[in-house]
């Protein structure tokens, strides 16, 4: 590790730690500042309505909870995740055709979407060739570090 990945750690880490609280806590803005560290959460001005809801699956048998906090893929089916925490967009710009829509045949190294951290914005490329079955994040959703993003049929 650089000297210069050694604040972008630090703010990611912060993110991470700062994130949920956020989410739960219905502010529009938080700012925190730790010494020189600043770390600004904001939501999207023009937020769309938030998705419905995923349906209430029954328990299985086994532990209480899962062991991934954002649950697990259908079976037979794998998750792209992010990488990092970060803002998501679905398509290269405002208007433009998304990388992918459900039911796209993707390669294995595909671009899937852009998360934009520290005003970086950063290709995700699936790591499985497939079908979409789902896309599970909106444009302009703050994600988290190994939230699942799309839901991929390998075959």
């Amino acid at each position: 590790m650089s000297a210069d990945d050694a604040p972008s750690e630090q703010v990611l880490a912060a993110i991470d730690i700062l994130a949920p609280g956020f989410e739960a806590s219905g502010l529009d803005e938080l700012e925190v500042e730790a010494g020189e560290l600043v770390v600004r959460l904001a939501r999207p001005r023009a937020a769309a309505a938030p998705a419905p809801a995923p349906a209430a699956t029954p328990a299985a048998d086994g532990p209480a909870g899962p062991l991934n906090p954002f649950g697990e893929p259908a079976p037979g089916m794998r998750f792209v995740t992010a990488p990092l925490t970060g803002v998501w967009y679905g398509s290269p710009s405002p208007g433009a055709r998304p990388y992918l829509q459900e039911g796209d045949e993707i390669g294995a190294g595909a671009v899937v979407g852009l998360i934009e951290a520290m005003k970086l914005f950063n290709e995700i490329k699936s790591d499985v060739a497939g079908k979409v079955v789902r896309v599970l994040v909106e444009r302009g959703t703050l994600v988290k570090r190994q939230q699942p993003l799309v839901e991929i049929d390998p075959r």
